[in-house]
């Protein structure tokens, strides 16, 4: 393909809680919840902070280091199971806060997890056939689990944007395909407040089933090993789920080591597998191969084959914060500080 990401950047909120401290609240051995997820801490947004800002945030830092003019940017999609409004589109904010121009094409997309690997391919369609100069694909959630329930210790917050274009291109797509059907693993109907879940059915007849089937076809469709890559990145609800795909599928730990995220800042669904793959590139040197492979249930994944080039020496890292930083640090929460923030704790009649 002639298009290729050509910047990005990711943000993820400053605060931090333990699965500990929640499982202390339930009376729950919550330490062994985090081991048993590989979850050591999540993060966890502010009052003031929403899948709007986090795009903003991890947009803006994408169009100032790659020197791009946000009045040419031609399309801008956000992906996200979490966005503020029910009708009104996320997208719309996002662009004018940065600067865009309104001659451009905005939508919100949704499929699970999976919704910011869906933009890409999108902008990888509408960049290749020149119908645009830029195209700008943001993964972004604020999600939440139910008072108590499993998906508390890991649902957290983030996001990473990605801008497709053909001049300067720093990791080229070789490839990328899809593998999607109707397997409801988990699920929020109108009105309903949390998501609910099919519990161990998430694994094996949704996520693993996805991941390896995609994850296999693309590497054959490319005539590719899982030896040929420098990186691999999957989708990951928790920290051992994409390490037992990656055994399942050949790769070793060297390979995963930067493409996982989640054991330190928790599950950011739309965000998960590109905030690793945003990783991968603050470390990666030219000519790197990375395999991604995202995951939305419902049930979908999405691959990319991806390469480095040597615009990666000179791309401009100085803005913004690297992926690192988010992973490092943070500052602590109690559950009632959390739940305040999270807005679990309601007033009679409301």
């Amino acid at each position: 393909m002639e298009a290729g990401i050509v910047s990005y950047g990711a943000y993820v909120p400053r605060h931090r809680i333990t699965p500990a401290e929640i499982g202390r609240v339930w009376g729950v051995d919550g330490e062994a919840m985090g081991l048993g997820l590989n979850v050591r801490r999540k993060s966890v947004p502010a009052p003031d902070e929403d899948t709007i800002t986090i795009s903003t945030e991890a947009l803006r830092t994408a169009l100032v280091r790659g020197a791009i003019d946000p009045q040419q940017i031609g399309a801008l999609y956000v992906g996200s199971e979490s966005h503020p409004y029910a009708v009104k589109p996320s997208a719309t904010v996002v662009a004018q806060a940065v600067g865009a121009t309104p001659n451009l094409t905005a939508a919100d997309f949704e499929f699970a997890c999976k919704a910011g690997t869906a933009a890409i391919q999108v902008c990888l369609g509408l960049v290749g056939s020149g119908m645009v100069r830029y195209g700008v694909a943001i993964g972004s959630d604020t999600s939440q689990g139910a008072p108590g329930d499993a998906l508390e210790y890991s649902a957290s917050a983030g996001g990473a944007a990605f801008v497709i274009g053909t001049e300067r291109v720093i990791c080229r797509v070789h490839r990328t395909s899809s593998y999607t059907t109707d397997t409801p693993d988990f699920w929020r109907r109108e009105g309903q407040r949390y998501p609910s879940h099919g519990g161990r059915f998430t694994g094996e007849p949704a996520y693993f089933r996805h991941v390896v089937e995609c994850a296999r076809r693309i590497m054959e469709a490319s005539g590719t090993t899982p030896a040929d890559y420098g990186h691999v990145v999957f989708h990951q609800p928790n920290g051992k789920f994409p390490q037992r795909v990656g055994k399942q599928l050949g790769f070793t730990e060297p390979q995963m080591r930067f493409g996982l995220v989640t054991p330190a800042i928790g599950n950011t669904y739309s965000a998960a597998a590109l905030l690793g793959l945003a990783n991968v590139l603050d470390h990666a040197g030219p000519g790197e191969r990375i395999l991604v492979v995202g995951y939305g249930s419902g049930a979908g994944s999405d691959a990319f084959d991806l390469e480095t080039t040597d615009e990666i020496t000179s791309y401009d890292k100085a803005y913004g914060r690297p992926v690192d930083y988010f992973l490092e640090n943070g500052v602590e929460l109690s559950y009632a500080v959390y739940a305040k923030f999270r807005g679990k704790i309601h007033m009679g009649g409301e």
